[in-house]
């Protein structure tokens, strides 16, 4: 009678000690817990604008270079023409100014220089018989003078027209022309300026990676610098994970570790990026019995871009360190 009750005790005490061994038996899961984190990519025009087109939506794949989206540009269009026209109008005036008188106006010169020589030609024979006239007593001293006075009057003209003619071949003061092509640099940056805001209302991915939302639709106003397409380049993505106190020490940016994930086919390769120089607490993200209430130390580590495994961020995953 009183080995019955004895036996009870015997029996709980078996079944807790294989309970123990059991529980003994387990392997811990292999590496630290973490999760997948996107530095995404906010994709906007720094200049407002109603949609008129968008290339992309959720879920695409897009490489770099290829066109995201579109703003309206008619008056960026309008104002890059204007600019144009202006510098073509400074350019004119600066060719003007570099090349002198027109031909037609130094013809003009030309042909009043020819008059002129022609008359101090005319003179200067009607001078040489007044002076032998004079000689032998056939006209008066104030006949003589009238004669070299006219003769001196065109030759006088003649220079003229010669300084003229030689002035109107050169091109304008040194100082007008530095003015001018002053102002043919100004209407240049004009030009590059409407053309930059004009390439603004076409954008086009600066990085390879996923769309992950356009947050704007057809038609829609877009003000300047809000994202229309937010997208995440793989190079982006990173994993973060939490690691005891007891063996951050030994942890730097660099070391080699695989990233497992649930349903992934193959391990990721990464290396360390970053290592946390501030202990914490166990992060609410983590339910862990055994990590509960421990001090840890928040780790990120990049993975490969080589690898075949695409992982997406808020994804749970487990780090081993290599």
């Amino acid at each position: 009678m009183n080995a019955r009750p004895n036996s009870l005790p015997l029996s709980a005490a078996i079944l807790v000690c294989a309970a123990a061994l059991a529980a003994c038996s387990k392997s811990p899961p292999p590496g630290y817990q973490g999760y997948v984190e996107g530095e995404f990519v906010y994709v906007s025009s720094p200049i407002a604008g109603r949609l008129d087109a968008l290339h992309v939506k959720r879920g695409d794949e897009i490489a770099r270079g290829s066109p995201l989206f579109a703003l309206e540009s008619v008056n960026e269009a309008a104002a890059l023409r204007q600019a144009q026209e202006q510098l073509k109008a400074a350019q004119a005036q600066l060719a003007d100014l570099t090349l002198g008188k027109r031909p037609p106006e130094q013809d003009v010169t030309r042909a009043q220089l020819q008059q002129a020589l022609v008359d101090e030609q005319k003179l200067a024979s009607t001078l040489a018989r007044d002076e032998t006239q004079f000689a032998v007593g056939g006209i008066s001293t104030q006949q003589l003078d009238d004669s070299r006075a006219a003769h001196a009057t065109a030759a006088a003209r003649v220079r003229q027209l010669q300084s003229e003619l030689a002035v109107a071949k050169l091109p304008s003061r040194n100082d007008q022309i530095k003015a001018q092509a002053a102002q043919v640099a100004a209407a240049q940056a004009a030009v590059d300026q409407a053309q930059w805001k004009l390439d603004q209302k076409t954008v086009v991915a600066t990085h390879a990676g996923r769309v992950f939302d356009t947050p704007y639709r057809l038609g829609e106003w877009v003000a300047a610098g809000n994202p229309v397409v937010r997208m995440l380049p793989p190079q982006y993505v990173k994993v973060r994970f939490f690691v005891p106190q007891t063996i951050v020490g030994g942890l730097n940016p660099g070391r080699a570790v695989s990233i497992h994930c649930d349903g992934c086919a193959d391990d990721v390769p990464g290396t360390l990026s970053f290592v946390s120089t501030e202990a914490e607490f166990t992060p609410p993200v983590i339910y862990s019995n055994e990590t509960r209430s421990k001090l840890v130390f928040m780790i990120e580590a990049r993975p490969s871009l080589d690898s075949n495994v695409r992982l997406n961020p808020g994804q749970p995953v487990s780090v081993r360190l290599l």
